[in-house]
């Protein structure tokens, strides 16, 4: 079962490593310590909506397109724990010899949104 935390973690980091920035620079931009965003992206700390929306601002993304993001993490893992098996995202990841939690991210041209896509 995957935690909200870590999935909004998670989401949160792609995001940043996508636009090749590092903790510092969002940190400082979303004026929250260094040492606070990466538990935060480590799924370590719940953050307030506050602190969400400043580091979404600080990484130039609404925070709806993370929510998006933390929302189809949530359903693979919940289809997987239904199901008994792996979700088919999982399973693709599994027989590519990544991790299990491990998502594709390709930056839109500008951007502005991430573009999210899914192995079948």
């Amino acid at each position: 079962m995957t935690l909200l935390r870590e999935a909004i973690g998670d989401s949160l980091r792609r995001a940043r490593i996508a636009q090749s920035r590092t903790l510092r620079e969002v940190s400082t931009s979303a004026r929250v310590s260094l040492g606070y965003l990466s538990e935060v992206e480590r799924g370590r700390k719940e953050a307030s909506s506050e602190l969400l929306a400043a580091i979404c601002q600080a990484l130039d993304m609404p925070l709806a397109q993370v929510l998006v993001d933390v929302s189809a993490t949530m359903a693979d893992s919940d289809a997987a724990d239904a199901d008994g098996a792996l979700a088919p995202a999982a399973e693709a990841a599994a027989h590519a010899g990544l991790a299990e939690h491990t998502r594709i991210v390709i930056p839109a041209p500008k951007a502005e949104r991430l573009v999210l896509v899914q192995a079948k």
